[in-house]
């Protein structure tokens, strides 16, 4: 019985005497304690702060919703701040067709006569087309001869008064020789005058893709309008297809059904000659409206935009001044 008494004694003496201390100078165990606790407490923390920044998103840069004027572009018929100082004011486009006619030598065409111009260069590509009249009524087809019983263009061109609205247009001649065909298909009491002549790289095409630069689809058998604000004295149009033929009619209004200008276009490929225009737009109320007479299989594609802006032109001219529609 001692033997076993013995025995069992023995761990709980060890195990008192090992907890001993704690009961004597329990200070220095409780400080070694608390170091401890407080070193890992730290290094927890700094593991959860590194773990929460490695998910964290990457600082960025501070941006600016103000966007720059450059990058901006109002179209001009939807400007109300257009005019004399206006984007386009004063732009090449009125300064090139007078000095068109100015350094041209204009060939008259009497009614019921037929003229024609051949250029044999086979890089003329493309060819400037001109109209006008006295103040009288403008009735001409314009056709492009190339080889024999081939006119991969034409044109039916009516201007209600030919000095008021010329009729200013760049068709493409590409692969000469090519030859511009003009017939006055008015009376003997209505000649025109027309120049023709080659269109350079710089010249009135370029002139008018710097401006009609944003352009639409324009289904088959689908028409567009264009309203344009009185400050705005010509249009410059660019029809195209994608390689299709391209059937379209341009027309001017100036009030309800009251058409200035209107000119039927046939062309054998859009995208080998696509058609060029500047259309003047004098006094206020003037609406474009394009019209696609092709079936619903050839679409084009239609840029109509304003090409040279003054301070209202003739505007005062045509009679009491309502109001202005932007």
């Amino acid at each position: 019985g001692t033997s076993m008494f013995n025995v069992s004694l023995t761990p709980t003496l060890q195990s008192i005497k090992a907890l001993l201390p704690l009961f004597i100078n329990p200070l220095p165990v409780a400080e070694k304690i608390n170091n401890n606790t407080m070193k890992l407490s730290a290094a927890l923390t700094l593991i959860a702060l590194t773990g929460a920044n490695a998910f964290a998103p990457a600082a960025k840069a501070p941006s600016t919703t103000q966007l720059a004027m450059s990058e901006y572009r109002t179209s001009v018929r939807d400007n109300v701040d257009v005019g004399t100082g206006g984007p386009l004011a004063g732009a090449m486009g009125g300064r090139d067709l007078a000095e068109i006619w100015d350094n041209s030598s204009p060939v008259i065409v009497q009614g019921g006569s037929l003229r024609t111009w051949s250029f044999a260069n086979p890089a003329i590509e493309s060819v400037q087309v001109l109209l006008k009249t006295e103040g009288r009524p403008l009735d001409a087809d314009v056709e492009l001869w190339q080889g024999p019983d081939n006119t991969p263009h034409k044109m039916r061109v009516y201007v209600e008064d030919g000095a008021l609205r010329t009729f200013n247009a760049v068709i493409g001649t590409p692969r000469g020789p090519n030859t511009v065909a003009i017939r006055n298909i008015g009376q003997l009491e209505f000649p025109l005058d027309a120049v023709v002549r080659p269109d350079r790289d710089d010249g009135l095409a370029a002139g008018i893709a710097s401006v009609a630069t944003r352009s639409e689809t324009i289904q088959g058998g689908a028409l567009r309008t264009y309203p344009f604000n009185p400050t705005v004295d010509s249009v410059a149009i660019i029809l195209k297809t994608d390689g299709r033929p391209l059937n379209a009619r341009i027309e001017l209004l100036q009030g309800p059904n009251n058409n200035k200008q209107v000119v039927e276009l046939y062309t054998e490929d859009g995208l080998d000659r696509p058609f060029f225009a500047i259309v003047e737009t004098p006094g206020s109320g003037n609406v474009v409206r394009v019209v696609n007479t092709a079936p619903v299989e050839f679409p084009l594609y239609a840029s109509v935009d304003a090409y040279r802006v003054g301070g209202g032109g003739d505007w005062a001219d045509d009679g009491l001044m309502i109001g202005r529609a932007f």
